[in-house]
């Protein structure tokens, strides 16, 4: 197995599962959790107990995954929705100059996220929800709440 943890900074609950190639600093990974290989988790990012992430997947600063949710392969988080390679100098940009923009994204519990997703900041998605595989989600996702497509749309709402 390799796994680069990159600070020491990262919290593991009990039972949690690791598979190679994964990045992981500065976060919060809870009980009995898996994380399948070629995922990043990075700073500030806290997933729940029970949780299964797939390979592929990139899950950046400030994302909070509640607690029993599946995270497909390839799904793709996003905390700044207006990013920019350099700043107003001409340098390449750094974490102080995009924290203006940095937002957080919060998943409910039992959740889950299709393949290929990508999740816009700033979002959050109820509990129980069902995000359909490849969606782009640019707003919040009621719970019990399906949605599908680009961008994403309610298609059925369950009944509690």
């Amino acid at each position: 197995m390799c796994v680069n943890i990159l600070k020491d900074n990262v919290i593991l609950g009990k039972n949690v599962k690791i598979y190679s190639f994964v990045n992981l600093y500065g976060c919060t990974i809870g009980d009995n959790t898996k994380i399948g290989t070629f995922v990043e988790i990075q700073k500030d990012a806290h997933v729940g107990k029970n949780c299964k992430i797939s390979s592929h997947s990139f899950i950046c600063s400030g994302v909070k995954i509640g607690n029993n949710c599946f995270i497909g392969h390839g799904v793709m988080f996003i905390n700044d929705n207006y990013p920019r390679s350099v700043n107003e100098r001409g340098d390449l940009e750094d974490e102080k100059d995009w924290l203006s923009r940095y937002v957080e994204t919060y998943i409910g519990d039992n959740v889950s996220i299709g393949s290929n997703c990508t999740i816009l900041g700033g979002v959050k998605i109820g509990n129980d929800a069902i995000i359909g595989a490849g969606a782009v989600v640019t707003s919040d996702v009621d719970s019990f709440t399906t949605v599908v497509g680009n961008p994403a749309k309610q298609t059925i709402k369950k009944i509690k």
